[in-house]
């Protein structure tokens, strides 16, 4: 591999705040009923419904972790990012262009600050919420290794039924600008990265972000960017109980006519063994269990982007899950910011485009 000229990702001395959660993903989308009807076999329970919003959540005490707004077309708005006191939402009020502080109209309540981040996506802090009871799961099935037998006279026979999610995990993000949104991410709520994947010379094509909670273990990553040539949603990521329940939403989903993306599978960088479905918009959802999880002492890693980087066994990352749609707005896009970012260059796309197919 080349020398490193490019700046990497790096943690930020001073960050403005420190986010404690990834609290929500926030999209808009045509048809709510349709939304649901994925969401609820994906595994998402529904919170409450009207007219105008979805929301929905996992078994854990979050009282939501996906809105859906109707709108005239499909589309990711943002993410929204708990953090730990209403200090710290005045210090992110007092940012350019952010909002002032705000009631949160979404269920759990709280109070929130607005802001967009250098891509255009809408990021929001929620300080306050109430905790939802959290809803009943089953325990993870015990296992029997060759050396370790834990079940004895006794059968392994998980529930045919949509997978129950636990939790949000995390979400992937596609940039032009990957250099000024990775810092602005590192600078206002405090993230740092847990891997960076470089290209051949040196320029970083991956990041992965983690929470800085200190001594608790937190995901290998809740926020990851690639680089691409305009802003678009890439996945988001949610956590189930065991690999039977990954294997079980598989089967769950592919019986109800949902289309696959790609797995099962287990990754590379942060480890998770994972499988990905698309929505009826074609955005990609991913069910993962036994992720990797890092303290703030853990440096970062850089590795060589690849294609065999992204999964350590399974089926090899299909050249569909990364290709983009080139409509003529994306293709304005594309031109826009080749001509305007100091990320983008011709070169840098067709090697991106080399690798992953």
């Amino acid at each position: 591999m080349a020398e490193l000229t490019t700046p990497q990702p790096a943690r930020h001395p001073s960050p403005t705040v420190k986010a404690r959660k990834l609290a929500y993903l926030l999209f808009e989308r045509p048809d709510l009923e349709k939304t649901e009807g994925f969401l609820n076999d994906f595994g998402l329970h529904t919170v409450s419904r009207s007219s105008e919003a979805l929301y929905l959540r996992g078994t854990a005490p979050e009282p939501f972790c996906y809105r859906v707004a109707k709108g005239d077309d499909a589309g990711f708005v943002g993410i929204g990012f708990e953090v730990g006191t209403r200090q710290e939402l005045e210090r992110l009020s007092q940012l350019p262009d952010a909002s002032p502080i705000q009631p949160a109209d979404y269920p759990g309540g709280g109070e929130r600050v607005r802001l967009t981040d250098p891509s255009g996506f809408t990021v929001e802090a929620i300080h306050g919420q109430t905790p939802a009871a959290p809803l009943p799961h089953r325990d993870a099935l015990p296992i029997n290794f060759p050396e370790q037998q834990t079940r004895v006279n006794d059968t392994q026979r998980p529930p045919v039924a949509p997978p129950e999610v636990m939790r949000l995990g995390h979400v992937v993000l596609e940039v032009a600008d990957f250099q000024a949104t990775c810092g602005w991410y590192t600078q206002h709520f405090g993230l740092i990265p847990s891997d960076v994947q470089v290209l051949p010379d040196g320029s970083p094509a991956v990041v992965f972000l983690r929470l800085d909670l200190g001594d608790t273990p937190a995901d290998h990553h809740t926020l990851a960017m690639a680089q691409g040539f305009m802003p678009l949603y890439s996945h988001s990521a949610y956590e189930v109980v065991d690999t039977d329940a990954v294997g079980m939403g598989q089967r769950l989903l592919k019986e109800r006519g949902w289309k696959h993306a790609w797995g099962i599978g287990r990754h590379v960088l942060g480890s998770q063994i994972f499988d990905y479905w698309e929505d009826p918009w074609a955005a990609k959802h991913e069910h993962y269990c036994d992720g990797d999880v890092f303290t703030a002492e853990r440096p970062m890693g850089v590795h060589p982007v690849s294609r065999e980087a992204m999964a350590q066994w399974g089926q090899p990352m299909p050249a569909s899950f990364t290709k983009p749609k080139l409509t003529p707005a994306a293709l304005r896009e594309l031109t826009r910011n080749l001509r305007r970012s100091p990320d983008l260059s011709v070169k840098k796309l067709i090697t991106l485009a080399k690798i992953f197919g």
